[in-house]
């Protein structure tokens, strides 16, 4: 009997000792091991989804239609550019709706994969993220201007007639960049709001003179709202200069394979010129939902 409970006991005692090791064998192998992903790129292709970030008030390049339900209710010419990389990474796009700052907070401290939320380029973005290249240039677009009520017409023709005044711009936005660099008088006041559609409504409803815009978006806001009281100022418009130009894609900093990535499909986007096929048919997708 006794020599029983010492083999037990011995058992015992054998099997005590094997346990550390086994957690320390499956702890080594959870880090470091040969599945853990190198960087984000392929952190996406191992879950099988991309989480992208974007502010859907901006149309046509993301707007919500309150028609349909879901991811599907995501509409516009980047979300059409955020499946389209989807798909060509070979996983599901997850669309992640936000307001624009907390859009560039989350994509730069990386919670989320991308921003793709007609981005301009702006030195500190560049600084807490990684940017793509430029995925929509338009020959066409009319710029960034200055969107005021009807009645203002005379009082307010360009950045000079805006002293004392209280102007409006969407936070985090390139516009900031105009109002920070290229209004040479002392407003009376500077209303960032996050939403773009916020912006006109300041306007219209009296809480600010002046709304700093762009103005194929403002355009498409004031005829689709007829009525509205408000216009462009006529034959003013900011200075870009080449950095500034073209829409990119947000990603987080130091993320270069999938940024390297990103740039080769924009560069099949710019060769087949898909994306500005995306931003005229939802122009007239925007225009029809009232937007």
């Amino acid at each position: 009997m006794k020599k029983l409970i010492r083999s037990i006991a011995l058992i015992l005692s054998l099997a005590l000792l094997a346990l550390p090791l086994t957690a320390c064998s499956s702890s080594d192998e959870g880090e470091g091991g040969e599945n853990e992903p190198a960087n984000r790129l392929e952190a996406i292709q191992q879950r099988g989804y991309l989480e992208v970030a974007t502010e859907p008030y901006f149309p046509p390049c993301e707007f919500i239609d309150p028609s349909k339900q879901g991811d599907d209710k995501y509409v516009g010419a980047d979300i059409e550019l955020a499946r389209y990389i989807a798909e060509k990474l070979g996983v599901e796009c997850r669309i992640v709706p936000l307001e624009f700052q907390a859009v560039l907070a989350g994509v730069g401290e990386g919670k989320y994969d991308m921003a793709i939320s007609a981005l301009g380029y702006m030195p500190s973005r560049e600084e807490a993220m990684n940017l793509s290249k430029g995925y929509y240039f338009s020959e066409t677009s009319l710029g960034h201007g200055l969107i005021i009520r009807e009645e203002m017409r005379d009082e307010i023709k360009g950045v000079e007639d805006l002293e004392g005044k209280t102007i409006v711009y969407q936070s985090g936005s390139l516009q900031e960049l105009f109002v920070e660099q290229q209004i040479p008088v002392e407003v009376k006041e500077k209303k960032r709001v996050s939403g773009s559609t916020e912006i006109y409504l300041s306007v219209q409803e009296g809480k600010a003179d002046c709304a700093i815009a762009s103005l194929d978006t403002a355009m498409l806001y004031i005829e689709a709202n007829e009525g509205c009281g408000l216009i462009p100022v006529e034959g003013f418009t900011f200075f870009q200069d080449e950095s500034t130009l073209g829409t990119r894609i947000g990603m987080p900093k130091g993320e270069d394979e999938l940024t390297a990535k990103v740039n080769e499909i924009i560069d099949e986007v710019l060769e087949t010129g898909v994306y500005e096929n995306w931003y005229n048919e939802y122009a007239d997708y925007a225009a029809s939902l009232g937007l």
